[in-house]
This record gives structure tokens, C-alpha cells and sequence, in this order.
């Protein structure tokens, strides 16, 4: 049988010489290997989307990869891809080491430099066991095989620019679509998702930050069922307990939350901190709300820039969604798409506060009423997103209001 061995290696040098092992393995087809922990994850996401048998059997992950740290990267893999065997290339193979790889998923370590024999025989290991889950695969329905669901991120150039009202709507897009939704919400120190919601529970999002392996019952025990059906991770009642959530706890969260819900929304404010950092970085869609006045539109351009410089994500890769938007206003999305050098949504959410204020009052943003231009636009843009179910054969904007041209879309170049 032929083993197919994805190697993910960021040093060039070191990529070269695990590479030109692997090809003198017996039955071995080495694949050209992947340079980042992003990559990675977006090649068996495509992989896994098409068929689980096109996956790698084997992924060798050196432990100088980044953004994500190795260790970090292979629980990722684990969690969401169980039928790939993933071994860790490292040159401390101490037996704590080798614990925390096992505790991560990892199922095996071979120790630089290289040896043919041990590789082999971790690679034939790691082969093997990737057969036997695959084999178990065929034959249980109830066990994830899939790329896991859609993360979106969303979050504000600077307060009071409609962050949660969009995130809360997005949810409540997708799961009147049929989707299954968890609504997180990692503003950790001044969340309002519940406020939003009228919902009252004592678990929060801190009650996930020390657990090492989240499995499907403890993420239940945290997650609130909404009577909407949305599932609702919710900041801490105590802002200083945000503190508790780090960057690993948040991949471990996001990881779990994936892996259950096809679309998971998280509410990550206005401050970029560690941990909603890890959430940007691992999200399919970032989204970055501003509105059409100078102060925040130079508020999106800074935090673009600082992401940037992180290394959280590249403007690029950063949509911007305009909220209160009006025709007659200086400021139009062609110029904010300029300025910040990001893509902007074709879905506008138009300047109607009016609106919303009844059901911001009451705390039920869910009985916002299905006339209101502000809900269609933002389920239009939920359309715009992918996050909806649509029948066969029919557009994904074209179910919603907001996406007929009359409320919330741009057409064209706004002049």
C-alpha cells in the first residue's frame, strides 16, 4: 500500500533534507511540503471536502513551524482531521515532550537529526493506525470526517459600531436557514451577546480555559441552548475573569466548537487581545464593521494595520462590512476599501437605529422584525457569506430581502 506523507516544514534547508528521506521509503509518495500551520490546515480542509481517502495518511509536522506553535498545530489536526496520523519532527526527543505530543495527538516523534530507520518506522506506525481509523470511518456515521464548520469572526474598528447587533443577526441568519449555530462570544472583559439574547447563565467561555481535552459532552455542558436553537458560549459575568482565556484555550475552544456546529460566529469586540487574536488567525471570515465617518474608518485602517504587523491576518484576507451607511454620506465604501486596503462587502447595512431600539431595550434582538432594512441587509450579507442553506440551483443572497437591490446591496461603484 502506498503511504502519501504531507511534510509541513517552514526552514527550507530542513525541508529539503526530510524530503529527500521520505522519498527513499519503501511505498512512500511524499507531497511537496507545506511551509506554514495555515497551509496545512487549508489543504486538508480542501482535501477532506472533496473525499476523506484524498487525505494524507501521514502529516510530519517540524517543530520550528509557525504561526501556530507544533504542538498547538497537531491537537488542531487531531481534533479536526482524527483520520490523518501526525508525527512531530523535533530535536528534544525528551520524555516530557513526547508525553505533551501524545496528549495532543500526536502518533509518534522522531528525533533530529533524521535516521531512516526511525522514521520509517514511525511513518509504517503512524500509516497504519490512519488505515484502521479510516476503515472505522466507513462504517460509523456519527464520527466526524469532515473539514469542520464555518468560523466567522466579527469584529469593531471602535466602539458602538454595531458589532454584536451583527454577530447576533448572522447567527440568527444561518439557523433560520437549518444550519447548526454557535454564537461565542469573546469580548471577554465587556460581552453583550446575553444582554442581546435576555439570556441568564451562570457557565461562560472561562469555564473551558483550563479543560486540555474538550470533548463533545463538557463543550455541551458550557455551551446555553437559545430557544432560537443558536448554541451560546457567553463572556464571563466578571470582565477580570476574561483574563483566564489565552491564546491555547481559544484554539482549543474554536477547535471543539467546529467540530460540532456548521457555522460558529464569534463576537470578538473591539480590542484585539491574545485570545481573540488566536480566534482571528483561525477563522475562515474575519469581519471588521466600521462606519462611514472619518474617526472610524481611520480606527479600521489602524487595526487592519496592527493585524497586519501581527501577524494575525493580512489586510487581504480582512473584509469590511459598512454599517449605518448612506447614500449622501463623503464617506462611501469604494474609498474605505482604498483607504484600508481590505475588501469591502457588497452588502451595506443601512443608518436606521430607529429600527432596532425596541428590541435592543428589551434585550430580544431575536424579535427584530423581518421588515426591518437593518435584519435583511444582515441576512443578506449572511447570504453574501456562504452561512445559509439555500435549495439547489438558487443563489445564497437571493432567499433574503436585503439582497434585492432595494435595501443593504450595492450594485455598483458608489461615486
Amino acid at each position: 500500500m502506498t503511504t502519501r506523507i504531507l511534510p509541513v516544514v517552514g526552514d527550507a534547508d530542513a525541508a529539503r533534507s526530510i524530503t529527500t528521506l521520505l522519498s527513499q521509503l519503501p511505498d512512500a509518495e511524499p507531497a511537496g511540503p507545506v511551509g506554514d500551520s495555515t497551509s496545512l490546515i487549508d489543504t486538508l480542509a480542501r482535501l477532506a471536502a472533496e473525499s476523506i481517502d484524498e487525505l494524507p495518511e501521514v502529516v510530519l509536522v517540524h517543530e520550528r513551524i509557525g504561526p501556530v506553535p507544533a504542538l498547538e498545530l497537531i491537537r488542531e489536526v487531531a481534533l479536526r482531521f482524527p483520520a490523518v496520523g501526525v508525527i512531530l519532527v523535533t530535536a528534544d526527543a525528551s520524555p516530557g515532550l513526547f508525553s505533551a505530543a501524545m496528549d495532543s495527538g500526536a502518533r509518534g516523534l522522531v528525533g533530529l537529526p533524521l535516521s531512516y530507520e526511525e522514521l520509517a518506522q514511525r511513518v509504517q506506525a503512524a500509516a497504519a493506525w490512519s488505515v484502521g481509523v479510516r476503515r472505522h470511518l466507513g462504517h460509523g456515521g456519527d464520527v466526524f470526517t469532515g473539514p469542520g464548520g464555518t468560523v466567522v469572526t466579527v469584529s469593531g474598528a471602535k466602539g458602538g459600531v454595531g458589532t454584536t447587533v451583527a454577530a447576533v443577526q448572522l447567527a440568527l441568519a444561518a439557523k433560520a436557514s437549518g444550519m447548526t449555530v454557535a454564537l461565542a462570544d469573546m469580548d471577554l472583559q465587556a460581552g453583550d451577546v446575553a444582554s442581546y439574547l435576555d439570556v441568564q447563565f451562570r457557565r461562560s467561555i472561562v469555564d473551558l480555559a483550563t479543560i486540555q481535552d474538550i470533548s463533545p459532552r463538557v463543550l455541551q455542558d458550557a455551551v446555553f441552548t437559545h430557544h432560537t436553537g443558536i448554541g451560546l458560549l457567553l463572556a464571563p459575568g466578571e470582565g477580570e475573569r476574561g483574563e483566564e482565556i489565552n491564546d491555547r484555550s481559544v484554539r482549543q475552544i474554536v477547535s471543539a466548537l467546529r467540530n460540532r456546529y456548521e457555522v460558529v460566529i464569534i463576537d470578538c469586540g473591539t480590542q484585539t487581545t491574545s485570545a481573540n487574536a488566536a480566534a482571528i488567525e483561525m477563522a475562515d471570515t474575519t469581519l471588521l464593521l466600521t462606519t462611514p465617518d472619518v474617526v472610524a474608518v481611520r480606527a479600521a485602517k489602524r487595526m487592519v494595520k496592527l493585524w497586519d504587523r501581527l501577524q494575525i491576518r493580512k489586510a487581504e484576507e480582512t473584509t469590511i462590512v459598512v454599517n449605518r451607511y448612506m447614500r449622501n454620506t463623503e464617506i462611501q465604501p469604494p474609498l474605505i476599501e482604498k483607504i484600508t486596503s481590505t475588501k469591502v462587502s457588497r452588502v451595506v447595512i443601512p443608518a436606521n437605529f430607529k429600527e432596532l431600539h425596541a428590541s435592543v431595550d428589551a434585550g430580544r434582538m431575536q424579535d427584530l422584525e423581518s421588515k426591518s432594512t437593518v435584519k435583511q441587509a444582515l441576512w443578506g450579507l449572511a447570504g453574501e457569506l456562504g452561512l445559509v442553506k439555500t435549495p439547489e440551483g438558487t443563489e445564497k443572497q437571493g432567499k433574503f430581502k436585503g439582497d434585492r437591490g432595494s435595501v443593504g446591496v450595492r450594485r455598483g461603484r458608489s461615486k
